[in-house]
């Protein structure tokens, strides 16, 4: 029965892939999720990039998710070996077993080294949904989106997508400030010296332990952990946030909101515009308040 319930789990994903009458979404699906395993082919060997065997699971996994025989299998080894990962025989046993019945020759051998089949599945497999839900109405085509773009700001939506719920970020919010600060480009400088994908100045940086700003990796994950921060500071108003990310926090705390400047003014209409949320789950073991927020609720009192 429960191996029944899995391959039922795996079908789902499987018609993300496979769903009649929209072949030119569901290629474009398929290209999205082969671009996913050569990603992660690349960090899991540092072949061309930085190796990360963290980010290539969790590249991995995205593509298992949406049915990738071969990333079910590669996933299923890293497990095996705990290489980015905690070992667990259960959990690559499940993975071989997904692979094999996708078809992946290689997949019945390397069953026979961690036993049998459990049933038990890592975490990642499920959909992230981290605790916010968009309707129909707001949901946003990120298929149609990644199509029209050039293929390496491709990999980079892909990147941030998959690094932003590490953070506890929706990746749409994530995907609105980079398009908004560099349009997805590693190389970006501003006349500000803000650098990179996320647009992150030296002084950021340097707090959010970025070591080249020009590294994709490097950048996203510090402009997410700058994220991260600012919505806990400012108790999940989207706003606020990005207003901070913009302007900078001190800004936003002396005018009590949103700073009276242009350039930041339109910055926040255009990422509430793309979002299409004002509020944000956060994490209060982040950060304290922000004195802003406490004075107001205390004024409201």
């Amino acid at each position: 029965m429960r191996r029944r319930a899995l391959l039922a789990v795996l079908a789902a994903g499987l018609a993300l892939v496979a769903r009649p009458g929209l072949a030119s979404q569901d290629e474009s699906r398929a290209q999205e999720v082969r671009q996913l395993v050569e990603q992660a082919l690349a960090y899991e060997h540092g072949e061309g990039v930085p190796r990360d065997l963290e980010l290539a699971a969790d590249l991995y996994c995205d593509a298992a998710r949406a049915g990738s025989a071969e990333a079910m299998y590669n996933l299923g080894w890293m497990y095996a070996n705990g290489r980015g990962v905690q070992r667990d025989d259960a959990y690559a046993a499940t993975l071989f077993e997904m692979a094999l019945f996708k078809g992946h020759g290689e997949a019945e051998k390397a069953r026979r080294f961690v036993g049998g089949y459990t049933g038990a599945a890592p975490d990642c497999l499920q959909a992230r949904t981290a605790g916010w839900a968009f309707s129909a109405r707001d949901s946003w085509d990120t298929q149609k989106y990644l199509a029209s773009l050039p293929e390496q700001k491709k990999k980079l939506v892909q990147l941030i997508t998959t690094l932003a719920p590490r953070f506890s970020i929706e990746p749409r919010l994530a995907l609105a400030i980079a398009t908004t600060e560099s349009n997805f480009d590693p190389n970006a400088t501003s006349p500000k010296n803000a650098m990179g994908v996320m647009q992150l100045i030296p002084e950021t940086a340097l707090r959010f332990n970025v070591r080249d700003s020009y590294d994709p990796v490097q950048n996203i994950k510090g402009g997410l952990a700058y994220l991260r921060w600012l919505l806990a500071y400012y108790q999940g108003n989207v706003a606020l946030a990005v207003a901070g990310y913009n302007a900078g926090e001190g800004a936003v705390d002396r005018y009590r909101g949103v700073p009276p400047y242009k350039e930041t003014q339109n910055y926040v209409r255009r990422i509430l515009d793309f979002f299409q949320r004002n509020e944000h789950p956060f994490d209060p073991s982040v950060v304290a308040a922000s004195p802003m927020i406490q004075a107001i609720r205390t004024a409201g009192r």
